[in-house]
């Protein structure tokens, strides 16, 4: 998939950074729910939606870690970490698709392709 055939309309990028930013209070739910209706029809869209849940996905994996590591008093500060890398990355990701770019986390496992 070539980012020069992209070329996102304003709606495509509006839902973007919507699915990007909805994952901050909602977790994989947005981002499940528009790669499962657009991963056929719009090629933009599935692209970050898929991104937003492999992130979404990732995060839940690391919150999950830390909450095993709270009994060592360890998984208090990284459930922190966790929580501000999730809303810092997600607002770059709804930055960059508002300007209809795609975008890629770092740290992300790439578990549904």
């Amino acid at each position: 998939m070539s980012n020069a055939l992209l070329v996102p309309s304003n709606d495509d990028k509006n839902i973007a950074t919507i699915t990007h930013l909805s994952g901050v209070l909602f977790s994989f739910i947005p981002s499940l729910i528009v790669w499962l209706l657009k991963k056929d029809d719009n090629e933009y869209l599935s692209a970050q939606a898929k991104e937003a849940l492999n992130f979404q996905i990732t995060i839940l994996i690391a919150q999950f870690a830390s909450g095993v590591l709270i009994a060592v008093l360890v998984g208090f500060l990284l459930l922190g970490i966790i929580w501000l890398f999730n809303v810092v990355l997600c607002i770059v990701a709804a930055i960059s698709t508002s300007n209809g770019e795609t975008y890629r986390y770092p740290l992300c496992l790439r578990l549904i392709n």
